[in-house]
């Protein structure tokens, strides 16, 4: 889950050596898109054939593709062949993710459960961490291709003791596969996710490209639900929304996310344009936030089975909306270590939220129905991030607009015609990319391109615009997480196990079985299962 996890960060670090070395600039931002594209759209997919065929089969049929790929990632010799191999790569690692907390769910139920989730949300925001370090080391230190072949020696070691620690699921009679769910899903979700990728930055929203987009998603998605409705194995089955539990979870996990995303995206805007931190140092600022949330994701694990998913998720919520509230005082004076410690504040609440999510839905409901609803969950979170950044964005772009034009609107007229020419692009870029102009705060060089004396009033403007534009963006952000908070009341009483299905009823071990010989079993009680702590 760990190496999963980090190939959605670590790459990021090695775009520059990858482009110096392939070319295709123009092309960079679909390593990282294609990733994600599919990564997304494979994961409840993913959880329903993990319920019909089986963890094991699934799990390494996911594994065994992420080593491929990352081992054709590495090799690749041309930009376009390395983002259809990243793309086979996001559904790897896609089926992966999911397929990990399922198993946990398999092996564990109450407060092993609760205590083991916490510990696996804690590894994803550790990837979170780590991931621009350890790419950073290893591009410097070896060889981009290196960020993909690292995958290999874990992965292999990984596929190994998974293919001989879980068993197969014997099952009896033909199994029914929803072909036609999966060509509608993912064309409908892959169609979504491009027009909010490419929506207001490569295309305006109103393009016939977007429309076209968005058009294609809601009639496949149309079509899904209407398959989904009369098939005997539905890949996302429509009865689960009419479970009040499925419905809020996932739509608390939405909106968090939706919010959240909006900050990790736009702080290092108001760092690196407003407080003038460099860009490496940026990336640290979001470093004590990640860490807040590995901490309180495994303490809350600890903590659940005494207080209750539902008022610890009411209190990670409650400390979540607050730190958007703060994040909303931020201005001008405000200092690095001021907007650290609101980010700290949002990572405890977060680190209260995220494992309970996944845990509420596996207490929940039973076995069989395990892998669909722990992929869902993970999904609408993964949606959530992806329209958080695209509203938030366009909320930023919008705004920005609006008081760029005011406030450098009569500046402009009072320029000479002799230099009309030179800020003509300047005017351009306020009404079509903002967030372009205000790299100028970013960047030294373009600055320099810039006269003196209009340096002198444009960035004094540039900062103030940003900085309100930002404060509509964290009140939007501070707005939907209030909303999940509030729906947090609406949850149930969920009430955890009190002891583990595997000792109490062998018929509940899922897809582990007792080894047949003592060899065998000293094998499977260090590798089958993980150590408690």
């Amino acid at each position: 889950m760990l190496f999963a996890a980090l190939d959605g960060t670590i790459v990021g670090t090695a775009i520059p050596r990858i482009v110096g070395e392939l070319g295709g600039l123009s092309l960079m931002t679909w390593l990282t898109t294609a990733y994600m594209l599919t990564s997304t759209t494979v994961v409840p997919i993913a959880g329903k054939l993990a319920d019909l065929l089986g963890r094991k089969v699934v799990y390494v049929s996911g594994l065994m593709i992420f080593i491929a790929s990352s081992a054709l990632c590495g090799a690749a010799q041309s930009m376009e062949a390395l983002i259809w191999f990243r793309a086979l790569q996001g559904i790897g690692g896609g089926i992966m993710m999911p397929l990990a907390l399922i198993v946990i769910g398999d092996i564990f139920t109450g407060k092993e459960r609760a205590k083991w989730q916490g510990i696996f949300g804690a590894i994803f925001g550790l990837a979170s961490v780590i991931g621009p370090q350890v790419g950073g080391w290893i591009v410097d230190a070896i060889n981009w291709r290196w960020v993909f072949y690292v995958n290999l020696p874990v992965g292999i070691l990984a596929t190994i003791l998974i293919f001989i620690g879980l068993n197969g699921k014997k099952t009896t009679g033909p199994v029914k596969v929803d072909m036609g769910g999966i060509i509608t899903m993912v064309i409908g979700v892959v169609s979504l996710l491009l027009a909010l990728s490419f929506g207001g930055k490569d295309y305006d929203w109103d393009s016939w490209q977007i429309i076209g987009l968005f058009s294609l998603s809601v009639l496949f998605l149309i079509l899904f639900f209407i398959i989904e409705s009369k098939v005997d194995e539905p890949i996302l089955p429509p009865y689960l929304f009419k479970n009040r539990t499925f419905s809020l979870i996932n739509a608390i996990g939405f909106l968090m996310t939706l919010g959240m995303f909006g900050a990790i995206t736009f702080i290092p805007f108001y760092m690196q344009g407003v407080l003038g931190v460099s860009a490496s140092d940026s990336g640290t600022v979001m470093t004590p936030m990640m860490i807040s949330m590995i901490l309180t994701s495994i303490l809350g694990g600890q903590l659940v089975y005494k207080v209750g998913i539902r008022s610890l998720m009411i209190t990670g919520m409650a400390i979540t909306t607050l730190a958007f509230g703060l994040l909303t005082t931020l201005d001008l004076d405000s200092s690095k270590f001021l907007a650290m410690g609101y980010l700290v504040v949002m990572g405890i609440g977060m680190g209260f939220v995220m494992p309970n999510l996944t845990l509420a839905l596996q207490e929940s409901f039973s076995k069989e129905e395990l892998g669909v609803v722990t992929s869902s969950s993970q999904f609408f979170r993964n949606m959530g991030g992806t329209f958080g950044v695209a509203i938030l964005g366009t909320v930023l772009n919008e705004k920005s607009t609006q008081l760029l034009n005011e406030k450098m609107g009569p500046i402009f007229e009072q320029i000479p015609k002799q230099m009309q020419a030179m800020i003509e692009p300047i005017k351009k870029m306020i009404n079509t990319d903002p967030q372009g102009l205000y790299s100028m705060l970013f960047n030294s060089q373009s600055l320099q391109k810039i006269p003196i004396t209009m340096q002198k009033t444009m960035l004094p403007i540039l900062k103030t615009s940003l900085v309100s534009s930002l404060h509509v963006v964290f009140w939007c952000s501070l707005a939907f997480a209030a909303g999940g908070f509030l729906i947090t009341f609406f949850i149930g009483k969920i009430t955890l196990t009190q002891e583990n299905k595997k000792r109490k009823d062998k018929k509940a071990k899922a897809d582990f079985s007792s080894p047949k010989d003592e060899k065998s079993a000293s094998f499977i009680r260090w590798f089958g299962h993980p150590v408690s702590f």
